[in-house]
């Protein structure tokens, strides 16, 4: 017995010194804001939420081509033994030297071997047992990585700072009152001696905002409400009532972009609250359901737009800000595109926000058209027939731009939905919808479609057998990687929408996209999906 504790006690030292070995080669300065500046320059790394600050999600990588596509195969997996109920794993791995760095669901985080999907160290948050809407929606989607420091929020409504080499974590701030309604779930957002974040409960009564703390002390730089106080700009589309601007909902849960030579942040605002009911808030209820440019030095609004005024359908505006510079009707123009929940593709100036296209892409009967003023012609409030669900035509998980190309491809749904509005209780720490929703689940399906970035046309597309919460990432091969809601992890012909693969993940991929990386002359690519972290490289490359 004694030899076989001491042979155990062995190995366990043994492991911990090779461990200890691999992340001590992580002992130097870690990423810059140079190196994230250098987004896909170099391979190896990954290291921020989209691979680069323009939310494209199209990586250079090569070695992955249509024709040799169906030679993919598993090279390893993880497995993370926690779950959302109903939902998936919704985060973006980052990488640097060889190492993964990852969040789970609720609040679990960890360091992995790249190549192997060996784990260095595990993460897990002690929650408080009276969460509000962290319990509903217990995800997150992803670090922020600067130097030897990683950033995560947390579902009770924090933000912490670790040591990336050891999982330690070495500052934590409050970010809101998670009982109220409060809660966080999107990657942070790392600038240039900035973390930037936003927050979660829209459906609660609470006001949204986006914060900006210094990475080293973890001291709060602004903030900038979404729901203007009153007398500011855009309060006059709300109620002259301080309470109802205090609780106007504007959730800003999903990540941002970010343009260098303009110094702006790009971010994407939540549904007012009440979210169905609407007698108490006449107006069209800035800044909700909009894109917003913000001045990073300042937090100081740039511009704005308003996808959908006045929303009494949960449509928020939480979207990827894809950025490109591109060629507009002989004009060269700096722009920024969203596939939008309300059904519509937009290519907006991003520059001075004036927008340029709106068109559907989805069998919407909402609205057909945008006026010359920017506003939706809306022909359907509900009383003429159903209207997307809630969840909408798309949805927060990312979509991807293919240069070349010019295609703006994403995941759509086509649903079905009846909206029946009802005053909610307006009760603090409770869910605040105001209303109840019915969806036909026997006519939805998905589909992944390819949009032309000049007219909105659909040039392809791929149809998934039902509403699908699959993000997308392309690569220079032209090759687009997308996963559907019954599990299936596949890749694309980007010109053709040919599917050239797929594979069978064994559960539902929801909310997360792929990743790619070159490491030891391998390209890997890697999807979350249910439990399970899964990378994926050639037979023979």
């Amino acid at each position: 017995m004694m030899k076989q504790i001491k042979k155990r006690a062995t190995l366990l030292l043994s492991l911990f010194c090779f461990f200890s070995a691999n992340l001590s080669a992580q002992s130097g300065d870690g990423p810059t804001y140079e190196d994230i500046l250098d987004g896909f320059n170099d391979p190896s790394r990954w290291l921020t939420y989209s691979g680069d600050y323009s939310g494209r999600r199209h990586s250079p990588l090569t070695q992955i081509t249509p024709e040799n596509a169906d030679q993919l195969r598993s090279i390893w997996t993880f497995q993370s033994g926690t779950t959302t109920r109903g939902r998936g794993w919704e985060t973006t791995p980052l990488l640097d030297d060889g190492v993964l760095y990852v969040t789970g669901s609720n609040n679990y985080a960890w360091a992995i071997d790249a190549r192997t999907g060996r784990a260095f160290w595990e993460y897990r948050r002690n929650l408080p047992d009276d969460l509000t809407y962290g319990a509903s929606a217990p995800v997150n989607r992803g670090f922020g990585m600067l130097g030897n420091q990683l950033f995560m929020v947390t579902l009770d409504a924090h933000l912490l700072s670790f040591d990336r080499r050891t999982g330690e974590v070495l500052w934590e701030r409050e970010l809101a009152d998670y009982r109220v309604g409060y809660s966080a779930t999107a990657a942070p957002l790392i600038l240039d001696n900035k973390v930037i974040v936003g927050i979660s409960g829209g459906e609660y009564q609470t006001r949204g905002f986006i914060d900006a703390f210094d990475p080293v002390s973890g001291e709060r730089i602004w903030r900038f409400n979404t729901i203007p106080g009153p007398g500011e700009p855009g309060s006059e589309s709300w109620p002259n009532d301080p309470q109802v601007l205090a609780q106007g909902g504007g959730g800003t849960w999903m990540n941002g972009s970010f343009d260098p030579d303009l110094n702006l942040i790009y971010w994407g605002v939540g549904n007012p609250n009440p979210d169905y009911y609407d007698e108490t808030r006449p107006g069209d209820n800035l800044y909700t359901d909009s894109l917003v440019a913000l001045d990073a030095n300042t937090g100081e609004l740039r511009w704005h737009y308003q996808f959908t005024p006045h929303d009494v359908n949960d449509w928020d505006s939480n979207h990827m800000p894809v950025l490109a510079n591109i060629e507009w009707q002989g004009d060269q123009r700096r722009v920024v595109m969203v596939g939008n929940r309300n059904g519509f593709f937009y290519v907006l100036d991003r520059v001075t926000g004036e927008f340029l296209l709106g068109e559907p892409f989805t069998a919407t009967t909402w609205a057909r058209e945008i006026g010359e003023d920017g506003r939706p012609v809306v022909l359907n409030d509900g009383s003429l027939g159903c209207l997307p669900d809630p969840w909408g035509s798309t949805n927060f998980y990312p979509p991807t731009f293919v240069p070349g190309l010019d295609l703006f491809i994403l995941t759509a749904r086509e649903t079905c939905a009846t909206y029946v509005p009802e005053e909610p209780a307006n009760t603090p720490g409770q869910s605040n919808f105001g209303g109840t929703v019915f969806i036909d689940s026997e006519s939805g399906y998905g589909a992944l479609r390819a949009l032309d970035i000049h007219t909105g046309a659909l040039e392809w597309e791929f149809r998934y057998p039902s509403p699908t919460f699959g993000g997308v990432m392309s690569t220079a091969a032209g090759l687009v990687f997308a996963g559907d809601h019954e599990g299936n992890f596949m890749a694309f012909d980007a010109e053709s929408g040919e599917n050239v693969w797929h594979y069978q993940t064994g559960s539902r991929i929801w909310g997360a996209a792929a990743i790619t990386y070159m490491l030891d002359g391998l390209q890997y690519v890697m999807i979350p999906s249910g439990t399970t972290l899964t990378a994926f490289a050639l037979r023979s490359p």
